[in-house]
């Protein structure tokens, strides 16, 4: 008989949050604690705070530490209500997510919803819990929860800073065990979780690299196009192209057969080497029609060439059909025929 799925555990955080904010005297000390934590509405700035209450922003920023700190103190000696079950369940799920996450992740693992406010009362909840760190969000970091034993914020951000600097350095996308090696992080499951709270970093198919590498992070059409090519490593009809990017793991995907066509027509990294067939420049593969390809072909060669040989030199750089290489070998002005099916440049005459 099949074990039956264990149901996932929920943190009632709107109750653990209304009693944990009943236990301020002061309305005015408990109406900055929930507009700046946004823990029933959207969070609000010291500014907004001061002017709906007639106070000074830097008065509304004193009564918020106040009031965090008797919490603190409160939550140390295990008089806070609901902390001490709130800190079991985050330490479990962080230690199964790598021993920090970011808020959004791991408010889905705790709650039934996972909305904004959730977050909000999650990090609310977090901040007071003696065995957890947050990192506030800013242009570098998501914001994220951490246990403080494995890693403070000023570790985690320390960590986070090696592997910038360790994808960085690699100069493309490497899969997380290899970056966690060159940071000198020991669990990749951690590298993986500090990579996650970092703005400068992104992942795809199990990769990581700079959040500006469209190999991670393609922000367009043609750089989905150039990570479809360049994973496949060969060139692609624009067919296939298309149904690859609409079985990707790319945020959008819904995009027509027409306008991919479009971008591999106009964008300069993409050459046409065949019948709606494409592949990278950076293959070595050039422009050009298979009239030009042979004049390049005989070219570089500096003599007549047999067919045969003009043929197999050609199909290095264009995926057409040998009947098509003839053709234009036969029926273009500028190749001349010197000797039985051996050919050369008209112009080299």
């Amino acid at each position: 008989m099949a074990d039956t799925p264990v149901a996932k555990s929920v943190l009632n955080t709107e109750k653990f949050v209304q009693d944990i904010l009943a236990s301020i005297e002061r309305d005015r000390e408990r109406e900055i604690i929930a507009r700046r934590f946004g823990l029933f509405d959207r969070r609000e700035t010291l500014e907004q705070i001061g002017e709906l209450l007639g106070i000074t922003r830097e008065r509304v920023r004193q009564l918020e530490k106040s009031v965090i700190a008797r919490f603190k103190a409160t939550a140390e000696q295990g008089q806070l209500p609901h902390i001490k079950e709130v800190e079991t369940s985050l330490m479990q799920h962080l230690a199964e997510m790598g021993q920090a996450a970011r808020v959004s992740g791991l408010t889905g693992a705790v709650t039934a919803e996972n909305s904004k406010t959730d977050q909000s009362r999650v990090v609310f909840l977090a901040t007071l819990c003696p065995q957890l760190s947050v990192i506030e969000e800013d242009d570098h970091y998501y914001q994220a929860i951490g246990i403080t034993s494995v890693r403070g914020v000023d570790a985690m951000k320390a960590d986070i800073k090696k592997l910038i600097e360790a994808i960085t350095a690699a100069k493309e996308p490497v899969a997380i065990e290899a970056a966690a090696k060159a940071a000198a992080i020991t669990a990749a499951s951690e590298a993986a979780a500090l990579a996650s709270i970092s703005k400068s970093l992104a992942t795809l198919n199990n990769r990581w690299g700079l959040v500006k590498w469209p190999m991670v992070n393609p922000k367009n059409i043609r750089d989905k196009i150039y990570v479809i090519l360049k994973e496949n490593g060969k060139h692609m009809h624009f067919n296939e192209i298309s149904e690859a990017i609409k079985g990707s793991d790319f945020k959008r995907k819904d995009v027509t057969t027409q306008a991919i066509h479009n971008e591999l027509i106009k964008d300069k990294r993409f050459v046409l080497i065949g019948r709606g067939i494409y592949a990278l420049k950076e293959w070595g593969y050039e422009k050009g029609t298979v009239a030009d390809i042979i004049s390049e072909v005989l070219r570089e060669a500096g003599e007549p060439l047999h067919r045969d040989e003009i043929v197999k030199r050609v199909l290095k750089s264009r995926f057409v059909k040998e009947t098509t290489i003839l053709l234009n070998l036969q029926g273009k002005a500028q190749f001349k025929r010197v000797a039985k099916a051996t050919y050369e440049l008209a112009e080299e005459a």
